[in-house]
């Protein structure tokens, strides 16, 4: 008896020191509902419904690995990040400040898709302005240009001075398809455009901006535009004089060197003018490419493209080998660190749309901690309460193994890596309600083999005998339906499922090896014959 007493109290203490062990080293995080945070949900976006839904789910399972390594990456503690259905993301950012948010949708949302083109010379492209020209005239009409150009721009006469270098005409003195506009200067995008300060470079002013991407989405200039080239804006705005202005550069059409050859991206500081920039390094065969096109285009402009806008052109001075640098500007650290951060996850396969973004502020999340923890405690009182009076010294011995059990638990939590929510408190409370439930089926069979004049010894060993069949069927029962909560269930949901299958097979050993290796202690010091209190 005393070897086999030892050996339950070594099991136990075993599982105990495991269980806070675990507790120590990974303590247990909160979920969203319960320290506050961000709820994002995301799905790919397609306007124009080109994209099948298998195009669509492979587009999300991808979204999803790069997205996991993007939130990894940012810092964010125990994020959720899970497919709903075929086509949605539903990303939960625990503990996320407000001042983090905007930056957090940003690394989430951007594609990211880096390349690297040649600037060519503004004359590639200037021989097809006044065909681009002719073709927008085409399309619109100068009617529908005037409209256009009040409705973005502003006042007519500013507009047209613009469009028509001078006096607008009459737009019945226009027939296009009898080839009279030879007789009328008419340069919708012509007129936008000055030259550049950088080569390869118009300067357009802020306020045309849209003006001018209104025209380019026009299919007659998407045709007109030459195969091999390509207009990309800048980023940065250049100041002149009174006014704004945004380059537009004229790039080939196609990369040399894409983003998919990145193999590492760093933010760091220019040492000579201490402003931030992305060092990024690529891999073998996106080196050597690089390194033969920079050595036949020293001298040559290098546009480095980053979601179709420019980030930084700078000149090759020199053959450039398997690094380079990203140039940011004015920029801080922190847009440097996440464009490193983004380019290193890789791109999006496709854009993606926030379908629905909520905030949980820290007050609600604990106020709900404390709502939690009061209820927790109410019950727990009660428990004790009532299986110390009902049951006494036998309550006393539950209750310790009850002790037992929430270290167990706990333990197993922290051990999955499990985040605490809402729900899962809940599917905590349920549990220990499911241990007392097993305690108090063993107690009444020991009652009643008592009753029947069984010894004492045989009638404990027989209550927990005759208990272990329901016992294991409501446990089991319960088992199953957690487990299928766990598999088809989301979020919360399977937060609950987790905690109350954990709880569930604690709960099980707890009662029929805890409870009853208490039960050997109390019974070790008493004759066969001695009453218990129970």
């Amino acid at each position: 008896m005393f070897n086999s007493i030892r050996s339950r109290i070594i099991v136990i203490l075993t599982m105990l020191g495991i269980s806070l062990g675990y507790l120590y080293a990974n303590q247990i995080k909160l979920g969203l509902d319960l320290q506050g945070g961000m709820h994002l949900v995301l799905e790919v976006e397609d306007p124009e419904g080109t994209l099948t839904s298998e195009a669509r789910a492979d587009a999300i399972d991808r979204a999803e690995r790069i997205l996991r390594t993007r939130i990894d990456e940012f810092g964010v503690a125990e994020p959720t990040i899970q497919k709903v259905g075929a086509d949605r993301l539903i990303i939960e950012l625990p503990g996320i400040g407000l001042e983090d948010e905007s930056r957090a949708k940003t690394v989430i949302q951007q594609s990211a898709f880096l390349e690297f083109k040649l600037v060519l010379p503004v004359q590639e492209f200037q021989s097809n302005l006044a065909r681009i020209d002719r073709q927008i005239v085409a399309a619109l009409g100068v009617d529908s240009l005037r409209v256009l150009g009040r409705d973005v721009q502003g006042p007519t006469s500013e507009i047209e001075n613009i469009l028509f270098g001078g006096d607008a005409p009459d737009s019945t003195e226009i027939d296009v398809e009898d080839g009279e506009e030879e007789a009328v200067d008419l340069r919708p995008m012509t007129g936008l455009l000055a030259s550049g300060d950088v080569e390869g470079t118009y300067l357009v002013a802020t306020e045309d901006v849209d003006f001018l991407n209104l025209l380019l989405d026009l299919p007659q200039v998407q045709r007109a535009i030459p195969r091999n080239v390509a207009l990309h804006w800048d980023v940065d705005l250049v100041g002149l004089g009174q006014r704004t202005y945004s380059r537009l550069y004229v790039t080939e059409g196609n990369a040399f060197v894409t983003g998919d050859m990145l193999e590492d991206a760093i933010a760091q500081r220019d040492p000579q003018f201490n402003q931030a920039q992305v060092a990024f390094t690529f891999n073998r065969a996106g080196g050597r490419r690089f390194s033969n096109f920079t050595t036949q285009h020293i001298g040559d402009y290098i546009a480095i493209v980053l979601d179709d806008e420019i980030v930084s052109a700078p000149v090759v001075q020199d053959r450039i080998g398997a690094s380079g640098v990203i140039n940011m500007g004015q920029a801080d650290m922190t847009d440097a660190a996440d464009l490193a951060l983004v380019l290193r996850a890789g791109a999006l396969p496709a854009p993606l749309e926030i379908m629905e973004e909520r905030t949980v502020g820290p007050s609600l999340g604990q106020d709900s901690i404390d709502r939690g923890q009061i209820a927790g405690l109410i019950g727990m009182v009660a428990v004790i309460a009532i299986m110390v009076l009902y049951y006494r010294v036998a309550g006393v011995l539950a209750v310790f193994a009850l002790g037992v059990y929430l270290v167990l638990v706990m333990g197993g939590l922290a051990a999955f890596g499990f985040t605490l929510t809402l729900p899962g408190m809940a599917g905590l409370i349920l549990s220990v309600g499911m241990a007392v439930d097993a305690n108090v089926l063993i107690f009444e069979r020991v009652r009643e083999e008592l009753k029947l004049g069984r010894a004492t010894r045989t009638a404990v060993d027989e209550g927990f005998a005759h208990a272990l069949s329901a016992i294991v069927d409501a446990n089991m029962t319960t088992l199953i339906t957690a487990i299928i909560l766990f598999q088809f269930g989301t979020g919360p949901v399977r937060g609950f499922a987790v905690t109350l299958s954990i709880g569930i097979v604690a709960s099980f050993f707890s009662a029929l090896y805890v409870t009853r290796s208490f039960f050997l202690i109390y019974l070790s010091g008493k004759k066969a014959s001695d009453p218990i209190s129970i």
